[in-house]
């Protein structure tokens, strides 16, 4: 059993070079697959819907915090007339 290990090992870069070889011909035929382009496209949509409802989180945010400073303006305003007219 020594002597057919150390055989390999004496073409060790032949044996990386087939292992990489036949690596690549089961990657392509796991991605070839119909179950694997299933599953991706499923994440795919996944990750699109949850994009999505992230830019509408967003979005709500942005609007939520323009009318805070909206009001914020007002008030500052009314503050400034009603010291204005107390003034007078």
């Amino acid at each position: 059993m020594r002597e057919y290990y150390d055989k390999c090992m004496e073409h060790k870069h032949a044996l990386i070079f087939l292992g990489g070889i036949a690596t690549a011909v089961v990657g392509k035929k796991i991605l070839e697959a119909e179950t694997t382009k299933n599953a991706c496209t499923n994440a795919m949509a996944k990750v699109l819907a949850v994009k999505s409802e992230a830019e509408e989180a967003f979005q709500d945010i942005k609007d939520n915090a323009e009318d805070i400073a909206l009001d914020a303006k007002e008030a500052k305003k009314e503050k400034i007339l009603v010291d204005v007219a107390d003034d007078e």
